[in-house]
């Protein structure tokens, strides 16, 4: 298993319990099958975007360091482009 870095910046305008369920969601594509393990979620919140994205000037920030296999990283990215919860992801290797 390798070492990743997600960041993803949701829609601000959100009910708090969407926010949340987006949140879990993530955490559930990466823990399942066992292929996957969270080591933390660092929730930065609202925050001032350096410029628009999707006509929104706010994004509530989430970051998450991770193991897994290769082939879960397919599994979030296909999340974050059809999910309009989410305004931006972008996932490194560590």
């Amino acid at each position: 298993m390798r070492k990743y870095e997600m960041m993803v910046i949701i829609d601000p305008e959100l009910k708090e319990e969407e926010i949340k369920n987006n949140i879990e969601k993530l955490k559930d594509i990466i823990n399942k099958n066992d292929k996957g393990k969270i080591e933390s979620v660092d929730e930065w919140g609202k925050r001032e975007l350096a410029y628009e994205i999707k006509h929104k000037r706010e994004g509530y920030y989430v970051i998450y360091y991770f193991e897994s296999e290769p082939e879960i990283l397919e599994d979030l990215k296909k999340e974050l482009r059809l999910n309009k919860s989410f305004l931006r992801g972008l996932i490194i290797r560590r």
